[in-house]
């Protein structure tokens, strides 16, 4: 029986942290949902049910921290959220399950693999799917087939990402940007692959959206898109890769045809329109943690649904900016 969610590194993951909250809410149990961060100014602590201060992920005793957070509150599924711990956790569900708690992430090798945007795009294109023809840096052509992307090989949310018009700018942007790769410059409308994955690796959910605009890497307004195309690509990526929970693939349409150009193994930072679409991923990976069959659902969900986005903000007396340590003797038990 599924107890309560864990959701690493809140941050601003409002939508997230109220997501599960639902589906909790609606699961014949019930639960809360717990979050942990470094931040005691992240929204997402407050939206939570419960809220504890961890190490950054990189610790050495970051695992043993969320673990023993996820034993004492009753915990039946983590859902880490960055990068920068995907990889750490994928090596880690294996203790987790000792402990009947489901880690929603892929393998480390798959998590490892998409952090690297280089092997991303040449591991896909080597088993035939539509990616960004990239270089290093030394493995450049004498004569490069400008416009060009210059991105760093390991980042997020766009951060160091330029669109390169010349020769000048080439030599430019590869010494400003730390640990450059370069990439085909893809011209066309942008979208978001919304993929969720059993355990298994088994697709069920496939919810294409198109990035209208787009503000720190985050869509800030856009629509889901039914489109075959895309949804074929989605599909073709779970073939090639194993995945296991949510993950994004990031693409543009040139020429009609849909170009990979990174895939993040975790939740976007857009899932709030194709949960609203009709595809609840938090609901889904709920029933998964729990035993429960899932079907696939490809394709099913709101076409042409439309989100823009605003700022919200969380108010707070001085006396409530806290985020204790966890402490095992005040452990809250599970939630039945």
């Amino acid at each position: 029986m599924l107890r309560n969610v864990l959701i690493t590194a809140g941050s601003r993951r409002v939508p997230l942290v109220q997501g599960f909250q639902r589906a909790l809410s609606q699961s014949a149990h019930g639960g809360v949902v717990v979050v942990t961060d470094v931040n005691p100014m992240s929204p997402a602590v407050y939206a939570a049910d419960r809220s504890f201060r961890v190490g950054l992920s990189r610790d050495p005793d970051y695992i043993d921290q969320i673990l023993a957070i996820a034993v004492g509150e009753g915990v039946g599924l983590v859902v880490p959220t960055i990068d920068d711990e995907l990889e750490t956790f994928g090596r880690a569900r294996e203790r987790f399950a000792e402990r009947g708690i489901v880690v929603a992430v892929s393998r480390p090798e798959t998590t490892a693999l998409c952090d690297d945007k280089f092997a991303t795009c040449g591991e896909l294109a080597s088993r035939g799917v539509a990616a960004a023809q990239s270089w290093l840096p030394e493995s450049l052509p004498a004569q490069p087939p400008f416009p060009l992307f210059v991105k760093p090989r390991r980042g997020r949310g766009g951060v160091g990402a330029y669109r390169i018009r010349h020769e000048r700018d080439l030599a430019f942007f590869l010494d400003y940007v730390d640990g450059p790769i370069v990439q085909e410059y893809l011209n066309g409308p942008e979208f978001t692959i919304d993929v969720l994955c059993d355990f298994a690796g088994r697709p069920l959910s496939i919810v294409p959206r198109r990035r209208d605009v787009i503000r720190a890497g985050v869509i800030d307004r856009g629509c889901t898109v039914n489109d075959p195309a895309l949804i074929a690509l989605a599909q073709a990526c779970t073939t090639a890769l194993p995945f296991f929970g949510a993950i994004n693939i990031q693409c543009r349409v040139v020429d009609g045809t849909p170009v990979v150009f990174e895939i993040n193994p975790r939740f976007s930072g857009g899932i709030p329109l194709t949960i609203e679409a009709g595809a609840d991923f938090p609901r889904m990976l709920v029933d998964l943690a729990a035993g429960r069959a899932v079907a696939p659902a490809i394709g099913q969900f709101r076409d042409r649904l439309w989100m823009t986005n605003y700022e919200a903000s969380v108010f707070l007396e001085d006396g409530r900016v806290d985020l204790p340590e966890y402490q095992p003797a005040r452990a809250v038990g599970a939630v039945a």
